[in-house]
């Protein structure tokens, strides 16, 4: 009969199971939450500060946008997407330049603009490098290499809010490029 080659475990049985009891006696700390309640975080903030001196957004006139950038944030509108921001991430450690960010109502409109993005671009010859979440309900997302484009649900733009976690971004003020309504005066 052959000696197994395999190494046995230097520990007993007993010695293993009491181990594996004192670890799992330790509770875990808590994972950190927002300090705003999840119902309560705001869609798009109004404006984020990239330095303590300067609080406001940059033009669209200043950012010096790609073409096909303000053509995907057109096609967007076009669909009527609610709360259009464009974050331009070329100063922040980021893998690609801008993101476009968009709202539908529902799974139909969310589908429907990220046809449009894709039509307005494709006449442009540009194609994404990368689709997903089409089928899906909550979030849509094109990658076309120097921007990406993310269409939400409401409660999926709270959720993840890539508005607070780029925070080191740079937000452009799209109002030049395409007609948005106006803020609602606060009562």
């Amino acid at each position: 009969m052959r000696k197994s080659t395999a190494k046995r475990p230097t520990t007993s049985q007993a010695a293993r199971k009491r181990s594996v009891k004192k670890s799992s006696g330790k509770k875990r700390p808590a994972a950190r939450r927002p300090d705003v309640p999840f119902d309560r975080m705001p869609v798009v903030p109004e404006t984020r500060a990239t330095s303590p001196a300067d609080t406001t957004m940059v033009s669209a006139a200043r950012a010096k946008l790609p073409l096909d950038v303000m053509e995907a944030v057109k096609a967007a509108a076009s669909k009527k997407a609610d709360h259009i921001s464009l974050l331009d991430l070329r100063k922040a450690a980021a893998f690609t330049d801008f993101f476009v960010l968009a709202t539908g109502g529902n799974a139909r409109q969310i589908r429907a603009i990220a046809d449009a993005v894709e039509d307005a671009l494709g006449a442009r010859r540009l194609k994404p490098s990368h689709t997903e979440g089409y089928d899906r309900t909550g979030w849509v997302l094109l990658d076309y290499f120097d921007f990406v484009v993310h269409v939400f649900s409401a409660e999926t733009r709270r959720f993840y809010g890539l508005e607070r976690l780029w925070g080191s971004a740079i937000p452009i003020d799209i109002s030049s490029l395409v007609d948005l309504p106006a803020p609602a005066s606060k009562a």
